[in-house]
């Protein structure tokens, strides 16, 4: 058993695949749920098969599932079904991210699993949702982001709508799920009864745009693809420098004021047009030139280190080399921590990036192999000995 968490307790039915449901309960189980991976025997979750490989392992695979025990099941066999309900009846969540209609099916969806466990909560996690005209259409990462909304603003004016570097629809979702899910658990501890936690990923796309939707709800214009500035707030954004870009983030009024000074040109502060919020957004193009013509000469570093200094957001564009050997996110924020996998070896996984005062976030246990967990898990919530495990493994159900 792993030590004690914060979620020390909390039984953990991991029915997902691939990242957005892994995602979800990553964060469980690193907050020390005994969360308990089920996968299809012979196969399992499909993200086993994703690079890049450390000795035939997948680190897509071990990076999201860490923390977690590691049992193979076969929910359309009829023992396998019967071993799942009674596994129910020992557990606190059940998570999925099967397309809505998978699990009833299966004959396990949560109508029938609530009068087995009316304490269940059961997590579901999906490209539309559980309801409504498109929750039968398949869903990945980059629907989410196509539909939500949040592809049609990235990139560059005049350019293609681009889908975001990571599988933030995923991400989002999957994020989605873990505060709904823990949302679920604090009513369950309270009042006895679970519940269902619907999460599209689409719905959490739309939620992430913020002042995007809201500039279309107030005033009828459509935002378009507007590089590295922000809508709300100017200087806030990537500009030139001699190597590069530097990025600047002036928030209000009083970090301007101390740009200009570290400009040299304090007079700018005062300028009617860029002297508010409101009149530095207006005036963005014109103001970046004049910026430009400051940062142009100088490098990245020089800029960001000035500005800093000054008490102004400033910041290189940090590449992933540099990232992982940052002291202040490596180093001092563990963002990256070295684990021993059993079959894979030596290798590093991206950290937690959540952080508490009497709990200590790591990686306890790496990423299960196939089915590693079968006796153990088995043996503990179901009382089965090594010799019915393997009786159930010949026949298929495991």
């Amino acid at each position: 058993m792993m030590e004690k968490g914060i979620l020390d307790g909390i039984v953990v039915l991991d029915l997902t695949r691939v990242l957005a449901g892994p995602y979800c309960g990553m964060f469980l189980a690193d907050m020390g749920a005994t969360v308990i991976k089920i996968e299809q025997p012979g196969k399992g979750d499909d993200s086993r098969a994703f690079g890049p490989f450390l000795n035939g392992q997948s680190c897509y695979y071990m990076n999201l599932n860490r923390n977690k025990y590691g049992v193979t099941l076969n929910l359309k066999d009829p023992e396998g079904k019967k071993l799942f309900k009674d596994m129910v009846q020992k557990a606190d969540v059940v998570i999925e991210n099967y397309r809505p209609g998978t699990m009833k099916k299966l004959g396990l969806d949560y109508d029938v699993l609530k009068e087995l466990n009316p304490r269940i909560v059961y997590g579901a996690c999906s490209g539309f949702g559980q309801y409504g005209p498109y929750s039968q259409r398949p869903g990945y990462d980059i629907i989410g982001q196509a539909m939500g909304g949040l592809m049609s603003v990235t990139g560059w004016p005049g350019g293609q709508p681009t889908r975001c570097g990571t599988a933030m629809g995923d991400v989002l979702g999957g994020l989605s799920m873990a505060v709904g899910v823990l949302g679920a658990v604090v009513h369950q501890l309270q009042t006895g009864k679970g519940q269902l936690v619907d999460v599209s990923l689409v719905d959490s796309v739309v939620s992430s745009l913020e002042i995007i939707t809201q500039i279309y709800l107030a005033s009828g214009r459509i935002p378009e693809r507007i590089g590295n500035r922000y809508e709300s707030t100017y200087p806030y954004d990537s500009f030139i420098a001699k190597d590069g870009s530097v990025i600047i983030g002036c928030g209000n009024d009083k970090l301007w004021r101390l740009m200009t000074q570290e400009m040299g040109q304090p007079e700018l502060a005062d300028n009617p047009d860029y002297k508010a919020v409101k009149d530095r957004v207006a005036h963005h193009e014109q103001l970046k030139v004049i910026i430009e013509k400051w940062t142009q000469d100088q490098t990245v570093d020089a800029v960001a280190d000035r500005l800093t200094k000054a008490g102004v957001p400033s910041c290189p564009i940090m590449t992933i080399d540099k990232i992982v050997k940052d002291p202040h996110i490596v180093g001092a924020r563990h963002m990256f921590v070295d684990v021993q996998h059993p079959v894979a070896g030596p290798t590093t996984l991206t950290g937690d990036q959540i952080k508490f005062s009497d709990w200590d976030q790591k990686v306890r246990m790496p990423a299960p192999t196939l089915g590693q967990h079968n006796e153990e898990i088995y043996g503990r919530l179901l009382n089965l000995d090594a010799a019915r495990v393997e009786e159930l493994k010949a026949k298929h159900v495991l």
